[in-house]
């Protein structure tokens, strides 16, 4: 079997590409701290709501969401997050998404005393899915998102795009 190159495959495995869905803005609660696991330090923040906009879906975030993070010792943060979407035509949405916070420890430090960090200066990725029983946005149960974001004082604001 010859070695795999990405010259000798069809143009779909050749590179990602995506199709934006929204912005999101979340306002997260100061983080309650477990202390250290076996994984690392966990706390977790609750998401006291938020907002969505995009061109084929905008609306609000429901209270009542959860960060789960672990600060792990190589100086990383892994988050797993569960939020409720809801449009503004009222459907409901389930997002959960999980995602990995690092970058150099001058800059990790200033985000964690609460200053303003340019998102090109660290590493915020994540990933994520849907659930709805909505007719109008059935289409997000077959999709998965990636994002990136930016770390702000009263929480983070992510661009989203669906992966095609």
């Amino acid at each position: 079997m010859p070695s795999p190159s990405l010259n000798g495959l069809p143009d779909v495995q050749r590179g990602i590409h995506t199709r934006p869905l929204f912005v999101m803005t979340l306002d997260v609660a100061k983080p309650i701290g477990f202390g250290t696991t076996p994984n690392g330090d966990r706390r977790v923040g609750v998401v006291a709501g938020g907002r969505f906009e995009g061109e084929r879906l905008s609306g609000e975030v429901l209270d009542g969401g959860s960060d789960w993070q672990i600060a792990r010792p190589d100086g990383s943060t892994t988050l797993d997050v569960r939020l409720i979407l809801k449009t503004v035509d009222g459907a409901l949405i389930g997002m959960s998404y999980r995602g990995l916070r690092h970058g150099p420890p001058d800059v990790m430090a200033e985000l964690a005393k609460g200053g303003r960090v340019e998102p090109a200066d660290y590493y915020f990725r994540i990933t994520g899915t849907f659930e709805t029983a909505s007719a109008n946005y059935d289409w997000l149960n077959r999709v998965l998102a990636i994002g990136i974001g930016d770390r702000q004082p009263g929480g983070p604001v992510y661009s989203l795009f669906e992966l095609l």
